[in-house]
């Protein structure tokens, strides 16, 4: 075969394509780029490359930085002819003719179109986008640009995820428009924030979103383990048209998070280190241990003035004069347990790059938690809270051929926590609940037990009162959790069949194991007798010897820590596969897409102990996205999802899910162009349709479908022979099957405007609906007759009769001004008010005589209880008013409101009080400013509507409290005092018949403790959430050390809150006796090579 000179160079091309294609051969010469006619040989391999007898171009893509790789060089109107920049943003192409515009391409920045005009060396520097139309947005099982976008999807940059925390949720609460986000406890490795998208507006058993990374479902804790640093975008999804795709598990919203992969380019390494300071925002003030005795004393004597009291004259003399105090304790016992600060250190570091064929990022992180909890040298183990978190993440992506691309991630996270056995908070509860006046935490060593080989802590009585000293150093637990997950992508352009189609598939298989062991010693409790008040000295007598039964309380004491206690131990193991084909091409003026998608899932859990839980949840469905846009001016868009669950009997085991939107780009408009100096952009877009929810009820109760019987049950058991004693077990009813029980389904509507404004000032602001059905609940109006054997009380019927419904308003601002090349500011705002409303539940239904009591059109959280006025004159007021049906009380107790006027205050007087106690207003705002190397940003964080309720029980002073009815079995409880109640109380000598606490009681006064007014309170603040200040080096500097960047800074976190609430950070709410949530100063460098 004889072959011309053109036809020897083709072929040679062809030849070393396919040897960079394979093998990354000739990866850097010019002839990779070098491009082919349809009518080569391996044009079907490579269609989007021919050739023409023409020119040749070539050139280097720049911006401010330096040399850009990746970057789209294409033939305007045939992006068939293209290439893309190599590692130093050269390129080479071929061009069919002089006349030939060229079009330079990157997301992030601005197009760049220049006509060739016999040039053979084009140099390109491209600017950064000056706004954000041309961005690829991630969204349901796929990307849009963010023009196209018509479902309601909102982003946050990683940068502003950058909190000086372990814990990702505590930076959500009013960053993101649309999420309703607080945050009620600050104990390491338990801090995770409450978040839900658009409130809440179900109040069956899950309200919370799905959170989806990398497109595989993950658990809310596993959302705050993720680093921000390998985060590329943070997106929710808000309304149906973004959702439907998921169907089934879409009626919360989603929260899709994608991880960073390589780009062509040099290999970059970022490290970024920080060291922190941590201490509780507010702490609890209690009064001091004589006013507790005093107080004490009175408790008694103002409700029985003829009992008994607690403490001798002689003991409040001598603890107030400081004497002796092992004999006369007056202990501070949140000093003894807990320090002022802890340091915490984080550490990132991660290398990222690649070339023409492979691409790589590859990460790890290092982050330490510790507590607040004082350490005891005397013991040779540490139990404060000390949380390890390691992370691995690799995510590696191979060109295969020009057309076939592959991606692996790999990712691990490993927790290993050492702590005390009750946690942070079961200490800080025990501290609320002990006495600071009948022993101390511990005694000295004396002469007599110089040869004891364990701490003497103190006790009284027979020893079964609680010491929240011994318990926190008298044992520690571990835990260990960890979770791998192991990701193969393929994604295969089909584009030589036909312009635009490609498919990809996944699959995903990750498992999560947890497991926790305690170890701890039996403490010595000792309590101090005969006192002899001239020598100033006393015995110690030990309450519990080593000989006292395992089943007393306190238990024997013991001097070494005993065998370990294992505790739970889990495992699960989730299989995920997904398969897509997507549709994308423009036809002149009409743009088309359309994707379609198919998934299935499997989770086993592992050590269940029941059943229903060890049995496997499946899903499968299919889901499927059509739009079509016309001239970047109209918009319409059709999703659906269609799913199954292994939850719902045959006939309802299938749901269909569909949404429809449409847009419209006002600001595209011919008519429009002389209002675009001012108004840049104007589009208003509307979607509609439905998405499901099929996680309706407790695992612990999955298949409605199915009967539950019991046939050994050992309740109720008949009795037989004279006199009773032979049994016989009995067969029990837990659940009638009901095949009828389907997805709970919400309906939702969104209506939303997106505004840009002198170039500067972008504002978007959406009005949605919901409403929501098929709520799953217990039936009610069953009659007894019908004979059921089921519990119809604790455990009626359910069925999906249940309906809500919410409605509000997003808004989201953000505005950029520069002021030269080096000085810039930045400001941003974001409102969510979010609104649900009952609208059928059948256990909260009444009548048309008692209309006041139906909870029907009010909030789903909405808090009930009585109108507290004041608190009664006296006891002759008390016999002149409404009877009160919660136990004795007298003058100086509250006095509720007698609603319907019968003569009785009882549950018929309940009425709405506050507002819900999930917000309905969060909000948050900030600025950030940059001059040269200097930056600096700030933020505030705050929420409104919002009430709750002080648990009286659990703050009421002397009394005995458990928080569960088994809590501390055996043991002796008894409240600490507040100072804010021994300031600002009812008493003889003070008759404020509006005091913060009513008469003093030593026991629990059941009529005090009613939800009422009285302790309701606001829970709206405004919180200075972040404040940061950052110094970038010169590169000037930076080169001379061949560093590419770095920065150092500082920063901190709840610095400061504004509200009328004092008692404690009212972000804990109603019971603020958990472990604080923690105001953080902190410093780091990143360096970037």
């Amino acid at each position: 075969m004889k072959l011309s000179c053109p036809a020897l160079t083709r072929w040679i091309a062809v030849l070393c394509c396919l040897l960079s294609t394979t093998y990354g051969v000739f990866a850097q010469s010019p002839l990779a780029y070098t491009t082919f006619s349809k009518q080569s040989p391996v044009a079907h391999l490579y269609p989007a490359y021919t050739t023409y007898v023409s020119s040749e171009v070539r050139g280097t893509v720049t911006d401010s930085s330096g040399a850009l790789p990746g970057v789209s060089v294409f033939v305007k109107g045939q992006p068939g002819i293209g290439t893309t920049t190599d590692l130093n943003g050269k390129y080479l192409l071929t061009v069919p003719n002089d006349n030939t515009v060229l079009v330079f391409s990157m997301v992030g920045f601005d197009n760049q179109e220049i006509p060739v005009k016999n040039k053979e060396v084009i140099n390109v520097q491209l600017k950064r986008a000056s706004n954000s139309l041309n961005d690829v947005v991630v969204v349901a099982y796929g990307k849009q640009k963010k023009r196209d976008i018509i479902g309601s999807v909102t982003t946050i940059s990683p940068e502003e995820l950058k909190v000086p925390s372990s814990n990702l949720t505590t930076a959500l609460a009013g960053r993101l428009a649309g999420i309703i986000a607080y945050q009620t406890t600050g104990e390491p490795g338990q801090d995770n924030a409450q978040f839900f998208i658009r409130g809440v507006t179900t109040f069956g058993y899950r309200s919370s979103p799905l959170i989806l990374i990398d497109g595989v479902e993950y658990t809310a804790t596993d959302l705050a383990r993720i680093q921000p640093d390998d985060i590329a975008s943070f997106s929710i999804m808000k309304d149906a048209t973004s959702s439907a795709l998921y169907g089934a598990r879409g009626a919360n919203g989603v929260i899709l998070v994608t991880t960073k992969e390589g780009k062509q380019g040099k290999a970059k390494v970022y490290i970024r280190f920080e060291n922190s300071v941590s201490q509780p925002t507010k702490n609890i003030e209690l009064a001091d241990p004589v006013t507790y005795l005093k107080l004490h004393q009175e408790s008694v004597l103002t409700r029985n003035p003829l009992a008994p009291l607690p403490y001798s004259q002689s003991k409040i003399d001598y603890t107030e004069l400081g004497v002796n105090k092992d004999m006369f304790p007056a202990v501070d016992w949140m000093n003894m347990l807990f320090r002022e600060r802890a340091t915490n250190q984080r550490g990132n570091f991660s290398v990222s790059g690649g070339g023409q064929i492979v691409n790589y990022f590859l990460a790890g992180s290092f982050v330490q938690d510790n507590g607040i909890l004082r350490v005891d040298k005397r013991n040779n183990f540490n139990s404060n809270i000390n949380l390890k978190t390691y992370s691995l993440r690799s995510n590696v992506g191979l060109k295969v051929t020009r057309t076939t691309d592959v991606m692996v991630r790999l990712y691990g996270t490993f927790d290993d926590y050492n702590g005390p056995v009750d946690g942070g908070t079961g200490l800080y509860r025990k501290v609320m609940r002990t006495s600071p006046v009948l022993y101390p935490a511990y005694y000295p060593v004396d002469e007599e037990h110089r040869f004891v080989n364990h701490i003497m802590f103190g006790n009284f009585d027979k020893g079964n009162y609680v010491n929240p000293y011994a318990d926190m150093v008298s044992g520690y637990k571990d835990y260990n959790k960890s979770l791998m997950s192991a990701q193969f992508e393929l994604r295969q352009d089909l584009s030589f069949v036909t312009p635009g189609l490609a498919v990809r598939a996944f699959t995903n298989i990750n498992r999560a194991s947890y497991f926790d062991v305690s170890r701890s010693y039996n403490p010595f409790y000792y309590t101090a007798t005969s006192y002899d008040k001239y020598a100033n000295t006393y015995q110690l007598m030990v309450i519990n010897p080593d000989q006292v039964g395992a089943g007393a309380v306190p238990q024997g004491g013991t001097d070494y820590l005993g065998a370990p206690v294992g505790g739970d131990k889990t495992v699960t193991s989730n299989f995920y596969f997904e398969g897509a084909a997507n549709y994308t091409r423009t036809i002149d003026q009409h743009g088309l897409s359309g994707l379609l998608v198919v998934t299935a899932r499997s989770r086993q859990d592992g050590d269940t102990k029941t059943l229903q839980k060890s049995l496997p949840y499946r899903n499968m469905g299919v889901s499927g996205r059509a739009t079509y846009n016309f001239d970047g001016r109209y918009y319409a868009e059709f999703n659906f999802g269609y799913n199954g669950s292994e939850r719902f009997y045959k006939t309802e085991r299938f749901g269909f899910f569909p949404s429809v939107g449409m847009a419209w780009y006002v600001s595209n408009e011919k008519f429009f162009e002389q209002y675009k100096s001012t108004i840049n952009k104007l589009k208003l877009r509307a979607t509609y349709g439905l998405v499901g929810n099929d996680e309706i009820g407790s695992p612990d109760d999955r298949f409605y479908y199915l009967s539950d019987v019991n046939l050994n049950s050992g309740t109720n058991n008949p009795a037989f022979g004279t006199d009773g004693r032979y049994t016989r077990n009995t067969i029990a009813i837990n659940r009638y099957e009901n095949r009828n029980i389907t997805w709970e389904t919400s309906r939702k509507a969104n209506y939303a405007m997106e505004l840009s404004l002198f170039g500067k000032l972008d504002v978007v602001a959406e009005y949605y609906t919901e409403k929501r059905y098929n709520i799953l609940m217990g039936r009610t109006y069953i009659p007894y007759t019908l004979g059921l054997q089921v519990d119809l009380d604790n455990n009626p019927p359910k069925a999906n009769v249940g309906e809500a419904s919410g409605s509000g308003v997003d808004i989201s601002v953000e505005y950029l001004q520069n002021f030269g090349k080096d000085f810039l500011i930045q400001a941003r705002g974001n409102f969510t008010y979010a609104r649900s409303r009952l609208d059928k539940n059948e256990s909260l239904q009444y009548g048309d005589d008692l209309y006041y009591l139906n909870r029907i059109n009010y909030p789903i959280s909405q808090p009930w209880g009585y109108i507290a006025e004041r608190l009664f004159v006296d006891d002759d007021e008390v016999k002149n008013s409404p009877a009160q049906t919660f136990g004795d009380y007298k003058g100086g107790d509250i006095k509720y409101r007698d609603v319907n006027a019968d003569g009785v205050v009882d549950k018929l007087d309940m009425v709405p009080i506050g507002f819900p106690t999930t917000p309905e207003i969060t909000y948050g705002f900030g600025l950030s400013a940059k001059y040269k190397g200097l930056d600096f940003s700030t933020f505030f964080q705050g929420t409104a509507r919002r009430s709750f309720w002080i648990d009286t029980r659990a703050t009421a002073p002397f009394v005995s409290y458990r928080y569960r009815a088994d809590e501390l079995s055996g043991y002796i409880l008894q409240n600490q005092l507040l100072k804010a109640y021994a300031d600002d109380h009812w008493s003889e000598e003070n008759r404020n018949l509006y005091a913060l606490w009513p008469r003093l009681s030593p026991v629990l006064n059941n009529n005090n403790s009613q939800t009422s007014t009285w302790f309701m309170r606001s829970g709206a603040f405004l919180r200075l959430k972040q404040v940061e200040l950052g110094y970038t080096v010169p590169k000037k500097y930076t080169n001379k050390i061949h560093i590419d960047n770095i920065r150092v800074y500082a920063n901190g976190t709840n610095l400061l809150n504004f509200s009328q609430f004092k008692l404690w950070d009212i972000e804990m709410a109603g019971n603020g006796l958990n472990y604080p949530i923690q105001k953080v100063i902190n410093a780091g460098i990143q360096v970037a090579l």
